[in-house]
């Protein structure tokens, strides 16, 4: 063998067409797949408790001992089918051994879920030539379908993600590949075989359903018009360009009052607003670790956390703001030459007359759109980030228990206090300004909109009332 690959393992799907791939593999001196070697529920096949002197219940208790033996055979090469609901737990060093060849076998979404729900209705998972097909019919279910495709899909997505990341390739089959010789030949040279001239396709397994899908499907017409309100190309999704954020940790706050109150600030927000307010009920503490979050969170059972969303014209507004009184010299010249944003000398927004403003906000808004789709050289700022980036930036850490929107600051905190024990606190203070009339023009309303649209698609913001 000339390949540097030492194993292999197969990515697939139940009824992607696994067993063929296996039978064609283990007809190859030297080649061996060991089942579904990781499936929770069998060891390799149905109706085996061990492989390979492992236990299920040793591999249940670790799963790595399995996998350096099924893979640690000099001058042999294994290997084993992988499914998404395989033990995650060796997923990762199968995917850091880079001498572990990864095959992805990959078939119509839909003939794989009509092929696994006949299998559970006939009890019939493989067919050979002498045996007759069960004759049957299942009922599409359109929710347990998408259930599916989407489970299947993100895994696929998290293979793809770590051949990449760590420059890996793998070899793509398609369904259809597994009975084409010389697919099947290129495999096996690509594994490193190459002493092997050619590789004929297993010969005893045959296709169990090869009928027209009405004649499967009970409910067909059903399932026709359900699968017209999926999506496949994703037409609808809302592109994502802005860099990952990461949890922000030291800008956390807590509280000693009560059980405790744990405050996530997004900036250009409600922050200072609400670390005073804080400050009125007890001790504050900041500038946390991760490891003296965890502490700190272990040693306050029943404690709370809590983030406040800003509209996002409003929040525009404040991003703005800040641009327009202090803004790093070269930031202003990059705005005003490159992004067409006519920054005057720093100056208080306020100073400015009414029609101005609206003016030099509304390029302001041009610019922040470009940023967030990653079409300028600029960095995305976290004062004006998108607030839904942000908190999926917390949730790399922890989660807030609870989205608070800023005009319901008064309302909500007063809530989160007596679930943490606080009665009576008085959080009117927290009301926030009401924005300026002229910033409720049209055009400036559907400028903020186009830039933060992944804000209110995600938050369901509403439009202020324009003028």
């Amino acid at each position: 063998m000339t390949s540097s690959f030492r194993s292999f393992v197969i990515f697939a799907e139940m009824r992607t067409g696994s067993n063929l791939l296996e039978a064609t593999l283990n007809a190859i001196r030297g080649v061996t797949c060991h089942g579904e070697a990781f499936n929770p529920y069998m060891m390799g096949w149905p109706d085996k408790d061990e492989l390979a002197g492992v236990t299920r219940d040793q591999r249940e208790a670790d799963p790595l001992p399995l996998l350096r033996i099924l893979t640690d055979r000099p001058g042999h090469l294994p290997g084993f089918r992988y499914f998404h609901d395989h033990d995650p737990r060796v997923f990762d060093a199968i995917m850091q051994d880079r001498r572990c060849a990864k095959i992805v076998l990959t078939r119509n979404p839909l003939d794989s879920y009509v092929s696994t729900r006949l299998a559970w209705e006939t009890n019939q998972w493989k067919l050979n030539e002498s045996e007759t097909p069960i004759p049957a019919a299942i009922t599409y279910d359109g929710a347990e379908f998408r259930e599916n495709v989407t489970a299947i899909e993100r895994f696929q997505m998290k293979v793809m993600h770590w051949l990449q990341v760590t420059g890996q390739s793998a070899f793509w089959l398609g369904y259809e590949d597994l009975r084409d010789a010389d697919v099947m030949t290129g495999l096996l040279h690509w594994l490193g075989r190459t002493d092997i001239p050619r590789v004929e396709p297993a010969s005893d397994q045959v296709p169990q359903n090869p009928r027209e899908m009405s004649e499967k499907v009970r409910n067909f017409d059903q399932m026709q018009a359900d699968l017209q309100t999926l999506d496949p190309f994703m037409l609808r999704r809302i592109p994502n360009f802005e860099p990952r954020r990461g949890p922000s940790v030291p800008s956390f706050s807590a509280v000693e009052a009560g059980r405790g109150l744990l405050f996530m600030p997004v900036r250009g927000g409600a922050g200072v607003a609400v670390r005073d307010w804080m400050a009125g009920l007890g001790a504050v503490s900041g500038d946390f670790t991760q490891t003296s979050l965890r502490q700190w969170k272990r040693g306050h059972p029943g404690h709370r956390s809590f983030s406040v969303l800003r509209h996002p014209l409003h929040r525009a507004w404040t991003a703005f703001g800040q641009v327009l009184s202090d803004a790093p010299a070269d930031l202003r010249d990059t705005l005003r030459r490159l992004h067409r944003v006519d920054l005057p000398e720093p100056v208080a927004p306020d100073v400015l007359d009414a029609d101005e403003q609206v003016r030099l906000f509304g390029q302001f808004l041009g610019f922040l759109k470009r940023n967030l789709n990653g079409q300028t050289t600029l960095p995305t700022h976290p004062t004006w980030a998108s607030q839904s980036e942000v908190i999926a930036g917390f949730a790399r850490f922890t989660s807030p228990d609870m989205l608070i929107r800023e005009e319901r600051l008064p309302e909500d905190m007063d809530l989160l206090a007596r679930t943490v024990g606080l009665q009576g606190v008085d959080a009117a203070a927290l009301a926030p300004a009401p924005l300026p009339d002229h910033l409720r023009d049209k055009a400036l309303i559907k400028a903020a909109r186009s830039a933060y649209v992944r804000d209110y698609a995600a938050f369901g913001f509403d439009d202020p009332e324009s003028s």
